[in-house]
Parts: C-alpha cells; structure tokens; sequence
C-alpha cells in the first residue's frame, strides 16, 4: 500500500479555527543539563525481541499499561495497514541497556498482540477489537504469513537519548519524558484518511483546497490538513445531511470511503458544488463570512458547515442575484436564538447540527 505524502509538507501559519485550540505549557531544559541524541529504526520482530529479554524496559517512573484492547488494536492496525505511527524515545543507561522514555503503551501493545495475551493477564487472548478492516477478529496466530511478516518487519522510528550532564542523574529523561507525555503530535483525522482513503476522492481535495474564494475565506494553507477536512465536511453535508449521525468524525470517514474513487459523484459535480458556493460567499458576504463576531474573529466550523451547506442548496435554484437580501439572512442567523446554541455549543451532536442547518437552509431558501 502507498501512503500519501502530506499534501503541505512545509509548515505554516495556522489559521486559528474553532475546534482547533494548541496550549503549550513549556518549561525552559536547565542550562547545566546536557543531552545527545540519535535516530535508529527497529522492526516490530527486533522490538518484541528487545523486550522479551528486558534489553529495552520501562522505568518505575513510567505509568501502567492503561490502553484499552480497542485502541492496541487501532495500534496494530495501522502498522498492517502500512500507516505512519508515532516514533518512541529511548534512552541508554549504564549498562547499554534502553529505557522507554515514551512508548510504552505502543511497545507493550505490540508485545501482548505477539505473545498472544492481553495485558499480563495470559488468560485474555488478545485479539484485535474494534476495528474495521479485514483484521477484525484476528489474533496474531491467525494472520496470514505475509502478514506476520508485513508486522513483524514494520519499522518503529526511535529517537535514543542519552544524558551527557549532569552524570548522576536521571533528571534530563524525567524532564524530557515529561515534555513528552504532553506535546507528543498526533496525527490528526485527515491526515489518516489521506493515508487510508488514496484516491481520486482525496486527490480533487487537494485541489479544492488551492480555490482562491476558498483560501481568502479561510486563511493560509493549514499543515494539518484542516482546511481540507473542512471540504470534506460542506461536501459530505450538503449532499448527504439528512442522513448525519454523530460522531462527526465517523459521518466523514464514511462519507468519503463511500466516494473514494469518485464512485457516487463525480469530480465535476463536487467541485462545481464547493467552487461555486465559495464563491458566491466570497462575493457576497466577504471573506470574514464564517469568522463571526460572536466567535471573536475565530473561523467557526459550524458556522461555515450551515452557511456554505445553506447557500449551495439555494443555488441550485441558479444565481443570487439580490447580494443584500442574502446578507440580510445571513445577518438574521445570528439572532435567532436556536441557531446560536446549536453553533456555539455541542456543534457535533446529531440534533444540532441538523438543526442549525435546516435553519441556515430555509433562511437562504427564498432569496432571489
């Protein structure tokens, strides 16, 4: 399986959207400490190896395995999918040994899923749970050989840390384990799906994000593909709304599996559906249409799902025409009391964001 490339590899500014809030609570590293590091790779079979033997073991200072079945098995998962995980820390103590800085709930789950078990307890025969791919099911003895192989060759990125100063302490991988545990980066939800769901479907996302409308009305390029999950999100509730059930997270996944190769819609009627709707947004109400007051300039994503969903389903009726007749409406959204609460509060849950798009879709619904 090839997995996408990032589609915007060099960072840059992010715009700030409302359900995307980064807090970092950094500590400054004591001048008289003193750290090198290095990367290495290892399999997945030299890994379990590693550990079997205690040649790369967790510290007293590291918490138990708390991860339940379901997401060790995501875990899993994704390595026999041939996705990108998390990398690990390491660091290497007096006797060349490798301490787990951060990993252990990846390490361990690995372990378990090769021996066999779950947990510590030899009793629960780990098999992979909730999960939806052909996996479902299976127990690392059940897997196909090419499978075995396919996980136990899969590389784990490590990062090996090693304290030059102060030499009596461990105080540098206690303050970089604790640095870790809080600004470890995850990969966000599109950027999975852009791994998972390759395709023409995801290629035409790429480029509905480079729409000039589009990038004036929300910002610079965002380098965790937001914008792009914002496409995703119009595209999916204007034409399949009605049938929205939460999480929304899961309504998108579906959404775009469904269509991964243009199988349900077409590329020209996707794109003249995003392309047009930006548009006329853009022309009519402004680039600051979904950075509402009420959200202190912030780009709001239900904001944006209403208005944009509301518009496309008038034009298909054909051009407006009236600019301030739509203004007018849109104005109007933000006073009506049932719109506010199910865009500023909850904005996930099926009930609101049906409503606030059946309200945002009859308020546009006349406009000449």
């Amino acid at each position: 399986m090839v997995v996408a490339e990032p589609a915007n590899p060099t960072p840059v500014e992010e715009v700030d959207v409302d359900d995307v809030d980064f807090e970092s609570d950094e500590e400054a590293i004591p001048f008289e400490q003193s750290i090198s590091w290095y990367g290495a790779d290892f399999t997945v079979n030299d890994v379990v190896y590693r550990l079997d033997n205690d040649d790369i073991y967790i510290p007293d200072f590291q918490r138990g395995f708390v991860w339940s079945r379901q997401k060790a098995s995501r875990f899993i998962e994704s390595l026999l999918l041939g996705l990108p995980v998390p990398g690990i820390f390491l660091a290497t103590d007096e006797n060349q040994r490798h301490i787990v800085v951060d990993g252990q709930q990846r390490l361990k789950s690995l372990k378990f899923f090769r021996n066999g078990y779950f947990n510590e307890d030899k009793r629960r025969k780990f098999s992979l749970t909730g999960i939806e791919s052909e996996f479902a099911g299976k127990t690392y003895e059940s897997l196909s050989p090419n499978e075995q192989r396919k996980l136990n060759n899969s590389l784990l990125h490590a990062t090996i840390v090693r304290q030059d100063r102060p030499s009596d302490n461990k105080s540098s991988i206690y303050l970089i384990f604790e640095r870790l545990n809080t600004e470890t980066v995850l990969l966000q939800p599109q950027e999975i799906r852009a791994a998972i769901y390759t395709g023409e479907f995801n290629d035409l996302l790429r480029s509905l994000n480079n729409n000039p409308h589009w990038r004036d009305l929300f910002g610079k390029v965002h380098n965790r593909m937001k914008d792009q999950e914002l496409i995703l999100r119009f595209l999916a509730m204007y034409f399949n709304w009605e049938k929205y059930q939460s999480p929304l997270t899961k309504f998108l996944n579906t959404y775009m599996g469904s269509n991964r190769h243009l199988e349900t819609r077409s590329e020209k009627e996707l794109g003249l559906a995003f392309e047009s709707t930006m548009e006329t947004i853009h022309k009519h109400l402004g680039p600051n249409a979904f950075k509402p007051s009420q959200s202190n300039g912030r780009f709001t994503a239900a904001v944006f799902d209403s208005v944009a969903v509301g518009v496309a389903k008038r034009r298909e009726r054909g051009d407006i025409q009236n600019a301030k007749a739509l203004k007018s409406r849109y104005d109007s959204l933000f006073e009506n009391e049932d719109y506010r609460e199910a865009t500023f509060a909850g904005t996930a849950h099926t009930a609101a964001a049906k409503q606030r798009l059946t309200i945002a879709i009859e308020a546009f619904a006349d406009v000449p």
